[in-house]
């Protein structure tokens, strides 16, 4: 087990592990182009092809697929062995969509094959029904993006937030892909159980009180979603104040803010409310463990306030042999606020993972 607590600019030393010719090391040849290309393009404007894939109850998920171009470059020799065998499938959090990922999507495009989606009655998928809105259905949901995009290959699964829970409960469904199918994990801001829901939506109410008044709080303002919605839309300035507090721990450019509150303002509040109370139901500890058997990842922010620190302790002391990467002072967004952190975090981990392709 490693635990890393870095602050910025201890990039270099970070990726100093990495040794030339190590798929990690020719990733990290393409970083200072990568960032810049991320810094560059605007916050969601970079696209595939769509597909739309059916969920098993029908559901139309919205996917995109980044593959490498192989022709003429012979970066693929460059890139160590197995990388170009390896999907990474990169699962978005609550009330976000696959636009959250901008500056990852930007790094390993054309470096490593990537899966993009949005979770159902996220972004651009469609919307599931009230019973559907579980944590057990997105670990479904993700089975299926991985059965129908990555058929052929092993894959390295990155989640955030409610994207690490959503491969936590794959976990729990299907233990028989770990090792086999599924080569290595990230979890990012999540957690397996245990969270407070209060804090979630009403910060401010004592804990004594804040589960079961913000679950029936939620249950009321479900029912006037629309109502809910329309508010939310004019109280934008509001809005951008509570964004920037409760997803960033430091200082960030404001269009990060304004990006953020975009997606969350896009998700309509019955979505919202649908999937609120799975939260607080959440006990998915007991099956992280099998994480053990490959290479895992833990990142998070010290100033989460949504899924706190411990939280990310906790698993990586669940999960023997898992890497806990705490980015100082962040907070739940950590993949955009220390983007280069957690980049360099997944780089270890993509090397990690298909070292064990080449071995095979």
């Amino acid at each position: 087990m490693s635990v890393r607590s870095w602050v910025l600019g201890s990039l270099a030393g970070a990726l100093g592990v990495a040794t030339a010719g190590t798929a990690v090391g020719v990733l990290r040849q393409q970083r200072e182009i990568s960032r810049r290309a991320g810094e560059r393009v605007p916050f969601g404007s970079l696209r595939s092809e769509p597909l739309t894939i059916p969920a098993d109850d029908g559901v139309p998920l919205h996917v995109e697929v980044d593959e490498v171009d192989r022709r003429g470059s012979g970066r693929l020799m460059r890139r160590g062995p197995g990388v170009e065998d390896v999907t990474v499938v990169f699962v978005h959090g609550y009330c976000l969509n696959l636009d959250c990922w901008h500056f990852q999507r930007a790094a390993y495009r054309d470096l490593v094959r990537t899966v993009y989606y949005d979770q159902r009655s996220h972004g651009r998928s469609g919307d599931g029904s009230r019973e559907s809105s579980s944590i057990e259905q997105l670990g479904r949901d993700l089975k299926t993006v991985i059965d129908t995009t990555a058929s052929d290959g092993p894959v390295v699964l990155v989640g955030h937030s409610m994207g690490g829970m959503s491969i936590v409960a794959l976990v729990e469904q299907f233990p028989e892909l770990i090792g086999d199918k599924v080569i290595g994990v990230g979890l990012i801001s999540t957690t397996a159980g245990g969270l407070d829901v209060s804090r979630i939506l009403l910060p401010m109410v004592p804990a004594r009180l804040g589960g079961p008044v913000a679950l029936g709080t939620m249950r009321t303002l479900r029912r006037g979603h629309r109502a809910v919605d329309h508010v939310r839309r004019i109280g934008k300035g509001l809005a951008n104040v509570v964004t920037d507090t409760f997803a960033f721990g430091d200082e960030v450019p404001y269009g990060y803010v304004e990006f953020v509150d975009a997606m969350l303002s896009a998700t309509p509040f019955e979505t919202v409310a649908e999937f609120f109370p799975h939260f607080a139901s959440l006990d998915k500890f007991d099956c992280v463990e099998l994480l053990g058997s490959i290479p895992t990842a833990i990142i998070c922010g010290t100033k989460d306030r949504l899924t706190s620190i411990g939280h990310s302790r906790k698993l990586h002391s669940r999960i023997p042999g898992s890497d806990l990467l705490e980015c100082e002072g962040a907070g739940h967004m950590v993949i955009l606020e220390r983007h280069e952190m957690v980049n360099a975090e997944l780089d270890q981990l993509i090397t990690a993972a298909t070292e064990r392709v080449g071995r095979r």
